[in-house]
């Protein structure tokens, strides 16, 4: 697929989520920030990137090397079961799980890997949890962290 084709589709798709994302609303808004702003954000970024894949100069052909298919076979996989567990073990222990195929898919040990899984998770719903007040499902952990 070349590049120019997978950037219109980038700019389609962003164009998709930026209509889709219009109509979300909070019930009940205080913060002058609602809830359309990280999809439209997201949707922005995707159509920018994608239009810059479409006029940029250069080589203009995707191609993956068969060297690359196992690892990305099995990031896209992993992020399908994170996808499917984010609810079940919540934020943290789902990031750590799709984070060890995925740092062991780009040449990281398993033990590493695991930790930078853990740390991330940690780290980031830390961040989101009591920076950003963004409530990120605690799964398995809620019985650890009194039924959050």
């Amino acid at each position: 697929m070349s590049d120019r084709i997978l950037g219109a589709v980038c700019i389609v798709v962003g164009a998709g989520m930026a209509w889709a994302a219009r109509g979300y609303v909070a019930p009940i808004s205080y913060e002058p920030v609602g809830p359309s702003s990280f999809p439209m954000l997201m949707a922005g970024l995707m159509a920018a990137t994608g239009a810059w894949l479409v006029v940029r100069p250069g080589p203009h052909k995707f191609d993956l090397p068969r060297s690359q298919l196992l690892p990305f076979g099995l990031s896209v996989a992993a992020v399908f079961i994170y996808a499917g567990l984010f609810q079940l073990l919540g934020f943290t222990l789902a990031t750590a799980v799709m984070a060890l195929p995925v740092g062991i898919a780009f040449g990281g040990g398993w033990k590493k890997s695991l930790v930078a899984g853990v740390v991330m998770g940690l780290l980031l719903f830390l961040l989101f949890d009591t920076l950003l007040d963004v409530v990120l499902p605690t799964g398995l952990l809620s019985f650890v962290l009194g039924g959050r």
